[in-house]
């Protein structure tokens, strides 16, 4: 199984203030993988770290063929590419349909062919269970549905990791449960999977990875 993330002695900071230290792991392909912890343990910050929103402070980051910590800003988008993010709160584009948020990041990565970014998208939404949503706006979508709009978009450009911050936080039981097994299959179709969440019943029902985030330390149970 080849290693996608490997981080030894990291230390990640907000706004001066650390936030996580001595952080070391490594996480490899098709892994289903945990961040646990309560609100402002640092989870979201060390996501962050992975798509290069926020910097390495100190330590060795390596994801996929990255060098985190000597990552320039021109190299973010591409980096990007390669990882899929999942947003608790969606952040979807609400002046246009679901295809033109779609298209929208298509065009941000680099895509030209109108044509194939058209078929790729609708490849993409039936994926999800989403192929007759297209031309819906979203706002006349639930918030099940919306989510899984998000989870297209992540799945764009076919990623290598899929981060999911918080994925059900705005959703019931059930709703949260389809988007879980969305998550779980396209885990299992060889894409390595990391979420942060504090629910125990999804680390109960979906078997992975446990990160423990506390006291500024991330530790494996």
């Amino acid at each position: 199984m080849a290693t996608l993330i490997k981080y030894t002695g990291v230390e990640v900071r907000q706004e001066e203030q650390t936030v996580l230290h001595d952080v070391n792991f490594e996480i490899g392909e098709g892994e289903w993988v945990y961040l646990l912890g309560r609100v402002g343990s640092g989870k979201s910050s060390l996501l962050k770290t992975f798509y290069g929103e926020l910097p390495i402070a100190a330590g060795q980051a390596q994801l996929l063929e990255y060098d985190l910590t000597k990552l320039k800003r021109k190299q973010v988008p591409y980096l990007r590419r390669k990882v899929g993010i999942v947003f608790q709160d969606f952040q979807l584009l609400f002046d246009r349909s679901v295809e033109d948020n779609l298209l929208f990041v298509l065009r941000a990565t680099g895509w030209r062919n109108k044509q194939m970014m058209r078929d790729h998208v609708k490849d993409v939404l039936e994926q999800v269970g989403m192929g007759t949503k297209a031309y819906k706006m979203p706002h006349q979508l639930s918030g099940g549905e919306q989510q899984r709009i998000v989870i297209a978009r992540a799945l764009l450009n076919s990623p290598a990791i899929v981060l999911a911050d918080e994925p059900t936080g705005n959703l019931d039981n059930q709703t949260g449960t389809e988007i879980m097994e969305l998550l779980k299959a396209i885990q299992q179709a060889g894409t390595t999977v990391i979420i942060a969440t504090h629910n125990p019943m999804w680390v109960r029902d979906y078997q992975g990875r446990k990160f423990r985030f506390e006291d500024g330390r991330v530790t494996e149970e």
